[in-house]
């Protein structure tokens, strides 16, 4: 009795290890966790304390007002986050933008409203935020190394927010914009990479807060201009058609800087000729720098063009003749010009145009002076005008941006997307029409197409006169190429200002762009809202097309 009941018991005490030891067995039974080991959970208790940008969007609101040209116009500040996605809906960037919106605008409401943004490639928005036209900007003077805090930082009486709203975005890398998930930061790095996620963050933005009706415009500064081009040509395909472009201290052809090429010398003697009559380097020197620019820009384009496209088959005679007057164009001496084969490149120019004096001019903004370690160097060992500013821009809007708008996060605010470890950039560049893609973008081309599908594009072009990082013969030069008709030439503006690269720099140089800004932006929005388009302008030969007084 006993044994038969032990019996069915036995065996299956016999199977349970056999069962254990088959391949079947061994896939349904799951395996004990191996625990974890001190190494391990020490990298995923630092893993958690990571700071990551936000998945969904974030957004803090600040009310306040500015007083412009007698008027009160209160405004809501904000600060946020933009979740860019791709076709299929997946998260792949979160863009930080501040934005500035006049008291009562609402969904559907038809204020303009202006996307803007520095450049690099690889530089947040923070310079044009707090030194141009929002409702708030650090005050500076002209042209001296700002002191150390505390800064002055208050209400900006020459905003742009009685015309349009301003909504500042950082580039994906930059700031507090950040790739999300799995999404490689490369995915952003690159001209057509990074014009596509601006495109997607200016869609997100329109569509969030219902600005579809509005009329819309883009400002960017230095590669900001490079982007402008390829963005309004994107935008356009997308079914955005805008209403107006500021390219601001522009640089939107790189080819021209390819080694070989003699443009990029063309580009710079006006540039060159205003900083000597800054300097007063230059004998019979004129009242005026737009005097010198405008005999540069004669030089540049005649004799100096011909001497340069001769190369090495220039005879002495005529190398002699053009040394004699590119010296009492620029201040530098003839010699040192033979020397460098006609050819001076930036470096040399800002440390010999002051040797004697032991000083050196900014590539920024020439009108500032350095002081090198080594007086007898070939190049600078810094740009004066960079060092003048930095540290007052970075601190005020560090400040402004807990302070004022009360914007929390744990992530580090990333002055340069070049801070991060194997940072690179993809020059490629897809224009459009037929032809291979570019290798050094030029993005002029993309402007064009886009102003001859949209014959109400307006295009604005500002330009310092001491910018000696994008100088402005070269604007003249690209947008001079965009191959427009004479209707479409009406559409293209030019302004000049006795300023640097941040021309904004220059309280008054500031004043005068809103005046030139205002006057735009009402014609823009008038003739959009007119029934034909824009009838063609006449040109000189003297100064460049349409340009503004300023």
């Amino acid at each position: 009795m006993i044994r038969t009941h032990l019996a069915p018991i036995l065996a299956a005490a016999i199977l349970v290890p056999a069962l254990a030891s088959s391949p079947l067995s061994a896939q349904d039974t799951p395996a004990r966790p191996k625990a974890a080991s001190a190494a391990d959970r020490a990298k995923e208790e630092v893993e958690a304390a990571w700071a990551h940008a936000p998945v969904d969007e974030q957004e803090v609101r600040h009310r306040d007002s500015v007083t412009i040209a007698g008027r009160r116009y209160p405004y809501t500040a904000s600060a946020g986050t933009l979740t860019l996605r791709n076709v299929e809906g997946k998260p792949t960037a979160s863009m930080f933008y501040t934005a500035y919106t006049l008291d009562g605008t609402k969904p559907g409401t038809k204020r303009p409203v202006t996307f803007l943004y520095n450049g690099g490639p690889g530089s947040p928005s923070f310079w044009l935020r707090m030194g141009s036209f929002a409702p708030i900007r650090i005050r500076t003077t002209n042209p001296e190394f700002i002191r150390p805090a505390p800064y002055d930082v208050g209400p900006n009486p020459d905003s742009l927010l009685d015309k349009t709203d301003l909504v500042f975005l950082d580039a994906i890398g930059t700031g507090y914009s950040r790739p999300l998930g799995d999404t490689k930061p490369e995915a952003f790095y690159g001209t057509d990479e990074d014009a596509d996620a601006f495109a997607r963050g200016i869609l997100r933005y329109v569509t969030k807060y219902g600005r579809w009706m509005s009329p819309k415009f883009l400002l960017g500064e230095s590669y900001g201009t490079l982007r402008s081009g390829a963005l309004a040509y994107q935008l356009q395909e997308r079914g955005m058609a805008l209403n107006g472009v500021v390219l601001l201290s522009s640089i939107m052809n790189y080819g021209y800087r390819q080694p070989g090429l003699d443009q990029v010398y063309l580009n710079y003697l006006p540039s060159y000729a205003a900083t000597a009559w800054y300097h007063n380097r230059i004998a019979n020197r004129p009242a005026d720098v737009a005097t010198i620019v405008a005999e540069a820009r004669a030089f540049a384009t005649g004799p100096y063009m011909s001497a340069l496209a001769k190369g090495q088959s220039i005879s002495d005679a005529e190398r002699d003749q053009v040394a004699q007057r590119m010296s009492q164009l620029t201040g530098l001496g003839v010699d040192f010009i033979k020397r460098a084969n006609l050819r001076v490149d930036l470096p040399r120019f800002q440390k010999e145009l002051l040797r004697g004096s032991a000083r050196t001019v900014g590539r920024f903004d020439s009108r500032y002076t350095g002081i090198d370690a080594d007086a007898a160097g070939e190049r600078p060992e810094t740009d004066a005008s960079s060092d003048a500013i930095s540290g007052a821009y970075i601190a005020s809007f560090s400040d402004y941006l807990g302070s004022t708008l009360k914007y929390e996060t744990e992530l580090p605010y990333r002055q340069s997307a070049r801070d991060a470890a194997g940072w690179t950039w993809n020059w490629k560049h897809a224009a459009p029409g037929p032809g291979q893609p570019q290798n050094n973008p030029n993005t002029a081309i993309d402007l064009g197409a886009a102003m001859r599908a949209n014959p109400y594009l307006k295009v604005l072009s500002m330009n310092g006169y001491y910018d000696m990082a994008t100088p402005f013969f070269g604007t003249e030069n690209d947008l001079g190429h965009m191959m427009l008709d004479r209707a479409q030439q009406a559409n293209l503006r030019f302004t000049y200002y006795p300023a640097g690269h941040m021309t904004y720099l220059n309280p008054e140089a500031l004043h005068q762009m809103k005046a030139d800004l205002a006057q735009w932006y009402d014609e823009a929005v008038s003739d959009a809202r007119s029934a034909t388009p824009p009838v063609p302008a006449t040109t000189s030969s003297a100064t460049p097309p349409n340009q503004m007084p300023n």
